[in-house]
């Protein structure tokens, strides 16, 4: 019988297993570069400012900022254009999180144990409206990438790209809630139109090297989480991480959780800190590789593929 699911499995275009034997990606960044740096909870300017400052006292890029975690309907156009700005000038891609987030609808179902186990999408058709209407609203101030949970809404938002409601050089990034942990569900992502996609933050490296054999995507790998999701460092992995998995986005996201990103639970002071303190963490990341795969490179800050805000 396991002849027969191998060979169904080939047929069908997947691996047959996860790889253990741990075979190097060859694919890469259109630069060349095999990883580059992602980092979530910039949540103000101030944060996004401070995270920026480290970087250059460290001497390390900044490549990506997870944006408005908490829902960019929560900021004003000023908020927002002033973002925009900074980000311009440094050269930082953002991809913003469009709001309503799912854990402030009205329908409470995912704020349950159990509820939750049902996946954080979009409910309704009024939300998923609200949502493009949110996305609209930041695209006419200059953001070019966006948070996306729902693989319906991902269809609809391609297929809006295709028949011209949204610009072409928009990019879609599948979040972690999506729960995608195989290269069956990547690959179907990559099938709808994701750009980037982030698994389920605990695969192992075989598991992140059968992804990587069937898809050609960049794969955005959690090296430190929340407490509320797990909670780790995998900072010594992250040489394998990028030789198998390449290209690749490395994701600093330590905390406590979701909720320290709301204005109510966390000062700004607070975020600002974590985000110097997860700059300092990629300078230990990038220097760790160098020693032991030298040959692997991280882009430089700004390459041209990057979806730096444009505003206007």
């Amino acid at each position: 019988m396991i002849e027969k699911i191998t060979r169904a499995l080939e047929r069908a275009g997947m691996p047959k297993g996860d790889l253990y034997e741990l075979p190097a990606s060859p694919k890469t960044f259109p630069d060349g570069a095999h990883y580059r740096v992602e980092i979530s909870g910039i949540e103000t300017t101030k944060v996004l400012d401070a995270t920026i400052d480290e970087a250059h006292k460290q001497g390390v890029p900044f490549h990506r900022a997870i944006s408005l975690v908490r829902g960019a309907t929560l900021f004003t156009r000023d908020q927002l254009r002033e973002f925009a700005s900074i980000a311009h000038e440094a050269r930082v891609e953002v991809i913003i999180t469009p709001g309503p987030r799912p854990p402030w609808y009205t329908g409470r179902q995912i704020a349950t144990p159990e509820g939750a186990l049902s996946g954080m999408r979009m409910r309704g058709m009024d939300s998923v409206r609200d949502y493009l209407m949110d996305i609209e609203r930041c695209i006419e101030i200059g953001f070019r990438g966006f948070l996306v949970w729902d693989e319906g809404v991902l269809s609809l938002l391609n297929s809006m790209k295709d028949n011209g409601d949204f610009p072409r050089e928009v990019i879609f990034k599948v979040s972690i809630f999506a729960g995608h942990a195989n290269p069956a569900g990547v690959k179907l992502v990559e099938s709808l139109g994701a750009d980037t996609c982030n698994p389920v933050a605990d695969l192992t490296l075989p598991m992140l090297a059968a992804i990587r054999s069937v898809v050609n995507i960049p794969l955005d790998i959690h090296i430190q989480l929340w407490a509320s999701m797990g909670g780790y460092n995998r900072i010594y992995e992250t040489p394998e991480i990028a030789r198998v998995a390449s290209p690749c986005y490395f994701k600093m996201e330590s905390g406590t959780g979701m909720a320290m990103y709301m204005p109510w639970s966390t000062s700004e002071e607070g975020l600002a800190e974590l985000g110097r303190e997860k700059i300092r963490s990629i300078k230990n990341i990038i220097e760790l590789i160098g020693e032991t795969h030298p040959e692997l490179k991280v882009s430089n800050q700004g390459p041209e593929d990057l979806r730096v805000p444009l505003p206007g």
